[in-house]
């Protein structure tokens, strides 16, 4: 449940933090509250398809996910094994694994909304904005998403996405230092790349 979950939760978040110049202006938790009906409506608008609310929830995720951030933390010590040219695609194949993975799961949204119920500082100066999935299958589950600030820009972008308790992050730093253990970078590089061909995920393998 918790990962079908996160499917959903992640979907929702692409477009939470999605508000335009306001992001580098307002905190966190206002940035996520003044979206959220943006966030529903994409995912309620019968006009679109699968594929196009996925098209749309991926660019938002794009620009609105620290995307190198997150890869770095899935590899943690193990970044440093890849060469640049190795650390560039993999960042790129894990971008496309994610958008398979919350992409495939899209109409298992059914009619959620979501509570803000908080935030609280985290080291570095992240900012975890805490809240809860309204209605549907899951309902009361509860969604972290911790947030950093950009250096650049001002923004506030998603570093990882908690569903209770199970971080998205460590989900995935598991997985890949198992890969990682068998093969090296190479071997993590051609998993994703084969993955991501067929349009599967890791996330696929196991429901936990």
């Amino acid at each position: 449940m918790k990962r079908a979950a996160a499917a959903v939760a992640i979907a929702l978040a692409a477009t939470a933090v999605a508000s335009g110049g306001t992001a580098a202006q307002e905190g966190p938790k206002v940035v996520v509250r003044s979206t959220v009906d943006e966030v529903i409506a994409v995912l309620r608008d019968g006009s679109l398809s699968t594929e196009q609310r996925k098209s749309k929830i991926e660019t938002i995720a794009y620009a609105r996910f620290d995307m190198r951030t997150m890869s770095k933390q899935v590899l943690a010590r193990n970044w440093k094994k890849f060469s640049e040219t190795q650390q560039n695609a993999y960042v790129e194949e894990f971008k496309e694994d994610l958008a398979n993975y919350y992409g495939g799961r899209i109409n298992q949204y059914s009619q959620e909304e979501v509570e803000i119920l908080g935030e609280r500082v985290e080291s570095r100066g992240d900012v975890t904005v805490q809240t809860r999935i309204v209605g549907g299958q899951y309902e009361n589950a509860t969604v972290d998403y911790r947030m950093r600030q950009s250096k650049s820009s001002g923004e506030w972008l998603v570093i990882d996405v908690i569903v209770e308790g199970i971080s998205l992050v460590s989900n995935y730093r598991d997985q890949f230092r198992e890969v990682l253990s068998r093969g090296g970078p190479d071997h993590l590089l051609t998993q994703l790349r084969e993955k991501n061909s067929s349009g599967g995920d890791f996330g696929e393998d196991s429901d936990a």
